[in-house]
C-alpha cells in the first residue's frame, strides 16, 4: 500500500526538467516539473507516484489514462476539446483519458499531485 494524505510528509522528488522534457509545450512562464514513480515504471502498462510543477501554463496531450488527486497548490485544467475549465485545490481529483489535450494553468507557486497512469494496449491484429 502507498498512502497519499494531505497531511503527509513531502518526499523529495526527482528533477524532470521543463514541460518539453515530458512531452508537453510551455504556453506561459517558465514552469519546471519533477516527480517520483513509486509504482511500476515508465514502460509498465500501469504506473503511479507523485508529480509536481511550478507556476506557469503548459499544454499536454495525454499518452495515457490518468486518475490524479491534487495534494498541494491550486491549478486550473482546461480540456481543449470541450473548452471546459475546472479549478482544483488540495483533495480534488480528476480523470483524463488518453488523447485528451489539456492546458495546465498552475496558479500557485507550485502544485503536487498523486497519480495513477494506465497506458492503453494495442488491440490484437
Amino acid at each position: 500500500m502507498i498512502p497519499f494524505k494531505l497531511d503527509m510528509d513531502r518526499v523529495q522528488l526527482d528533477d524532470w526538467g521543463t514541460p518539453e522534457d515530458i512531452g508537453a509545450h510551455t504556453v506561459e512562464g517558465t514552469p519546471l516539473v519533477s516527480g517520483k514513480i513509486l509504482f511500476g515504471t515508465l514502460s509498465s502498462p500501469v504506473s503511479g507516484g507523485l508529480y509536481a510543477a511550478t507556476h506557469g501554463r503548459y499544454r499536454v496531450t495525454y499518452p495515457f489514462d490518468e486518475h490524479a488527486t491534487l495534494l498541494d497548490g491550486q491549478l486550473a485544467l482546461t480540456d481543449e476539446g470541450t473548452g471546459q475549465t475546472v479549478i482544483y485545490g488540495p483533495g480534488d481529483s480528476w480523470i483524463i483519458a488518453t488523447g485528451t489535450t489539456v492546458i495546465w494553468d498552475i496558479r500557485s507557486d507550485s502544485i503536487r499531485k498523486s497519480y495513477l497512469a494506465v497506458t492503453p494496449t494495442s488491440a490484437p491484429a
